[in-house]
């Protein structure tokens, strides 16, 4: 009876923890359709609420807007917004900011959580995953001796908080495990284990056999 109970409750808990999560964003991305005049909402238009439509709304905004930032009128106008908002006091601060780590974050040429590593953490013997995020910067390289990388330690089962680091270089392994293996690991709390990837010798001992 247990066994049956328990093996329900592994089916099911993912499925409905995934629909959860999909709903919660869906009626979040939904808000977007109070941006819009009330008479061209949909509601107001069909007679009855039609859940999706924000969702939908959203992406096709932020595709329509990396459409027109891509191509040279639109990187001008971006530029213009930049430089106007720079002017603006408070507000260029938080904007500045943010933009820094959202470029970091998402850019193609940006290193941020490109590498999953091993690192001690919090003491020498204990092993944990991190992600490098760059290197020290600013003053902090003045009173590091050496090289050093920075990376960010993520709490489980919410990778979302957890710990900045600086390390030596020498005291970071760089893991051969994608990000997103890494991060399917710490959040099941080390109970999925990635697929072992085959390395190089192995690969040419295969060849061999064939």
């Amino acid at each position: 009876m247990k066994k049956y109970f328990i093996t329900g409750l592994l089916v099911l808990v993912p499925l409905f923890i995934t629909i959860w999560v999909l709903v919660t964003l869906i009626h979040t991305m939904d808000q977007s359709l109070l941006l819009l005049p009330e008479a061209w909402r949909p509601k107001n238009l069909v007679g009855f609420e039609l859940p999706g439509v924000g969702a939908l709304l959203t992406l096709v905004t932020i595709f329509v807007t990396g459409l027109i930032a891509t191509n040279i009128f639109g990187r001008q106008l971006i530029v213009l917004w930049e430089s106007f908002l720079a002017r603006v006091p408070f507000v260029k601060t938080i904007y500045s900011s943010v933009k820094q780590v959202s470029d970091t974050l998402f850019s193609d040429s940006g290193n941020a959580f490109r590498k999953a590593v091993l690192v001690q953490y919090p003491r020498q013997g204990s092993w944990t995953i991190a992600f490098v995020t760059g290197v020290p910067g600013g003053d902090v390289v003045n009173h590091l001796h050496g090289d050093y990388v920075s990376i960010y330690v993520p709490t489980t089962p919410n990778p979302t908080s957890g710990f900045f680091l600086m390390m030596p270089k020498a005291d970071v392994i760089e893991l051969d495990m994608s990000v997103d293996e890494a991060l399917k690991y710490i959040i099941s709390m080390g109970t999925v284990t990635p697929k072992p990837h085959r390395t190089t010798q192995q690969l040419r001992f295969q060849a061999t056999q064939l």
